[in-house]
């Protein structure tokens, strides 16, 4: 079966969606920057193996609709769109797999979303507790010391206007640093004073990459300078709003059956600290299985995708064994 792309009424927006294959559903959600053809080479080989695979542009990039507010981007909004997802399609229950902040909203559906998330199989970032700082607050002490783009990225209209000046040449550049390519922590090394993201990312080597084509960049390329960047960045800005959810609303253990899978290059986990997996299996009860993937960086199921199918596979099957 062919992919089937739409746009759909999920409730507060409009949605676009890649859609391929039939039976049980699993809904992929991307991160930054990302778009739903982060998944492209998972989506055919969940349908041809009897899953109903979908793929959104979350809120805020490609087709989908883009808020300004970034309190729109907080967990009661976000969540309502993969529930109204959900409903819209006439699904009861689906196996989400999250990636980077798709991963961040996907660990709290089973809370925030009960009785709606059969699974999780989730990508590089492991669920972590709560910080007792606010986000903005402990960005600004990291950044006072070195370049971190979480805070760059909270002033709305500074980040925005220097990637949409350059799409082509940010894509490109955060794609290899985030790859397993590089070694993305250097970046701390630059101060933030006087530098944007492109005066501390890396200049790239020339396409193609074992694991990106100059089409498929192209494709981002396209799609952003079309969108721009702000409704990606309101993930971020919305960090605050989320931390004050979290403390009307403090995060219960994850219970389901769970599968994490990440690069040993992955940055995140350098950056998330050397107990982030303890507290993984702390705070995940229904973790089944870990996988870490030899030389792949952030972008695992890009850069590792055979081996990410199989993992995702095989996880899956044993759902129903």
């Amino acid at each position: 079966m062919d992919a089937l792309t739409r746009r759909i009424d999920v409730g507060e927006i409009r949605m676009r969606i890649v859609e391929q294959g039939n039976g049980p559903a699993v809904v992929l959600c991307h991160g930054f920057p990302g778009l739903a053809y982060n998944w492209r080479h998972q989506l055919p080989v969940l349908a041809a193996n009897g899953f109903r695979a979908i793929a959104p542009d979350m809120r805020g990039y490609g087709g989908t609709d883009r808020p300004d507010d970034p309190r729109e981007y907080n967990r009661a909004h976000t969540v309502a769109d993969m529930v109204g997802l959900l409903d819209a399609l006439e699904i009861d229950r689906a196996v989400f797999v999250g990636h980077d902040f798709g991963a961040a909203l996907v660990w709290d559906l089973p809370q925030w979303a009960p009785g709606r998330v059969r699974a999780l199989i989730q990508l590089s970032v492991p669920r972590t507790a709560t910080s007792p700082i606010l986000p903005s607050t402990a960005y600004a002490k990291v950044a006072a010391e070195h370049f971190l783009h979480l805070h760059y990225f909270q002033e709305p209209g500074v980040a925005d206007a220097e990637l949409d000046g350059d799409p082509g040449g940010f894509l490109r550049r955060v794609f290899w640093a985030l790859s397993g390519g590089y070694r993305y922590v250097d970046i701390f090394a630059h101060p933030s004073t006087g530098n944007g993201y492109l005066d501390v990312l890396p200049q790239a080597p020339p396409l193609p990459w074992p694991w990106l084509s100059q089409a498929e960049l192209d494709h981002y390329v396209e799609t952003f300078t079309r969108t721009g960047f702000t409704g990606g960045l309101n993930w971020y800005r919305a960090n605050d709003h989320i931390w004050h959810e979290k403390q009307q609303r403090p995060d219960e253990p994850v219970t389901v059956p769970v599968c994490f899978i990440t690069g040993d290059k992955d940055p995140v986990r350098q950056i998330t600290g050397a107990d982030s997996m303890a507290q993984l299996r702390a705070r995940v009860p229904g973790l089944a299985e870990e996988h870490l993937i030899a030389g792949s960086g952030h972008f695992v199921q890009m850069e590792a995708p055979a081996e990410v199918n199989r993992i995702m596979l095989n996880f899956l099957r044993a759902l129903d064994s």
